[in-house]
């Protein structure tokens, strides 16, 4: 086997999946082209459909790298705190990141694309989000019991509540452009958690 060109494929394809990524984070899923992804990139478009055939394929695997991406830093952020609070803080800063960069969440604009998206794509969204939704009733469930987050809430609705929060906070943040409202809204909600 020639490694230099299984490096180079797995060079391009890693090239594809973070541009086509950018390109949906600031266009959206149906705001862009296999020709805008080549002129991008700097390859033909034939390239690009070596990798992906369809678009539903680099939409698929846009969503499994940017799941693979969350679950490791959500997994970082159980392990650096203890803390409810510091770990929905540490949590909502992955959003505000995206935005500072002028990007929305990658799942949650092509949420906003849904009824134009193939089947796939809509269970790989929402595949996410479920991962999401469990992974912080695991948190205020155990800042709960802890102390460093409220009793009384019921962490399955409390969950959906901060999700909902950020993902509108980072669409709005991004259509204003000020992440001043969104570090705001943040601190309210972390406020109410407390």
């Amino acid at each position: 086997m020639d490694h230099g060109r299984a490096n180079t494929a797995i060079d391009t394809r890693s090239r594809l999946i973070a541009q086509a990524e950018f390109l949906v984070r600031t266009r959206g899923y149906a705001g862009f082209s296999y020709g805008d992804l080549a002129a991008a990139i700097g390859i033909r478009k034939a390239s690009i459909h070596h990798h992906f055939p369809s678009k539903e394929d680099l939409g698929a695997a846009l969503i499994e790298s940017y799941t693979e991406r969350y679950d490791a830093a959500l997994h970082a952020i159980w392990e650096q705190s203890e803390s409810g609070i510091g770990r929905l803080e540490a949590y909502a800063k992955l959003y505000l990141e995206g935005m500072r960069q002028g990007q929305g969440c990658l799942c949650g604009v092509m949420a906003c694309e849904r009824d134009i998206l193939p089947d796939r794509l809509r269970e790989g969204l929402a595949a996410f989000f479920d991962r999401h939704l469990v992974w912080l009733e695991s948190v205020l469930e155990a800042g709960m019991n802890n102390g460093t987050i409220r009793a009384g809430l019921t962490p399955a609705h409390s969950a959906k509540l901060v999700l909902a929060t950020l993902e509108g906070a980072l669409m709005l943040g991004h259509l204003v452009g000020k992440t001043s409202g969104f570090e705001d809204t943040i601190d309210a909600l972390t406020k109410s958690l407390r």
